[in-house]
């Protein structure tokens, strides 16, 4: 099968596409033939070594970690699953990943992928869409009316967390760059603001929820806009800990978990049209390098995609 293989840590140029055997699924496996994977910030810095002491790897090694696919064959002890089904899922960062022809991984991290959409869209899905669940519901405790703003709203999480904020009932403010504007009054935005144009800790105050995806100075900032008692959760590293505290405001960094009863209750909202994915760009398997490139320079709307699938 064909696969994007690393053998040291580095730039894109140290990805390479090569011929390996297909894996054999393990007890509790199953094989999937990869339809779709998508590109996220956490495949280039696993790439690049930034990522090496919370998530170890042995080379050679294959990143991705989306996957929407069908299932090939199941191991011993999978209940639930069985060849032909259509599944989407987001697989171990510290195991080989999807950007491949096929991946072996532990049926625990599946679940049927959403019906109403083609693998193209639904491989723009598990990553990002589990971190935005988390991030607001299990971590965040986002309720109805409560108001939320959501920092790099336009990017793969942002999008998600904008629609997941605005059908639980939320007051969805983000923050994005004005030629997005368009795309997030459309996914359900209450309020947006240019990042580039104003300073948000000028225009807001009294939040119950800040979901951080940039980190640094706009997370400081985000302390001055929430009210004491309110939650600042981010998907980096929790930096200003301390103040916190002393402003009687929860902050907490996180790492999405996979799970398919998650995955599920996505793929349903999806479904119902409640929830869609946005895409940026769809790029072919041997594209990886330049898609990492891209994704590494930012200002990307949605979420760019690998088709597998189809050569």
């Amino acid at each position: 099968m064909r696969a994007i293989r690393i053998h040291e840590f580095g730039g894109p140029e140290v990805l390479k596409l090569e011929e390996v055997p297909i894996p054999r699924p393990a007890p509790g496996e199953v094989l999937v033939s990869v339809h779709a994977t998508s590109v996220n910030p956490v495949d280039w810095r696993i790439r690049s070594g930034q990522r090496k002491e919370k998530f170890p790897v042995q080379f050679p090694f294959t990143p991705g970690w989306d996957v929407s696919g069908v299932v090939q064959e199941v191991g011993e002890g999978v209940q639930g699953l069985k060849a032909g089904d259509e599944v989407y899922g987001r697989p171990h960062p510290t195991r080989n990943g999807a950007y491949a022809e096929y991946i072996a991984l532990p049926a625990d991290e599946l679940a049927k992928k959403p019906k109403s959409i083609d693998h193209i869209h639904a491989a723009a899905v598990p990553l990002a869409g589990l971190t935005a669940w988390q991030g607001l519901f299990d971590h965040g405790h986002l309720t109805e009316g409560q108001r939320v703003l959501i920092h790099g709203a336009s990017g793969g999480v942002g999008t998600l967390a904008v629609q997941f904020a605005k059908w639980k009932g939320a007051h969805v403010i983000g923050t994005a760059s004005e030629k997005n504007f368009g795309l997030l009054n459309e996914l359900g935005a209450d309020e947006l603001i240019d990042y580039r144009q104003a300073y948000f800790w000028e225009k807001l105050s009294n939040l119950d929820l800040v979901f951080d995806t940039i980190g640094g100075e706009t997370q400081r900032r985000s302390l001055d806009v929430i009210r004491p008692g309110g939650r600042l959760i981010t998907t980096l590293k929790p930096e200003y800990v301390d103040e916190a505290k002393t402003r009687n405001i929860h902050l907490e960094g996180y790492t999405a978990q996979a799970y398919p009863h998650q995955l599920e209750a996505i793929a349903s909202l999806i479904d119902e049209r409640s929830v869609k994915p946005v895409i940026y760009k769809v790029m072919e398997l041997e594209d990886a390098a330049a898609a990492q490139q891209e994704s590494q320079g930012g200002h990307v709307n949605g979420k760019i995609i690998l088709k597998v699938a189809g050569k």
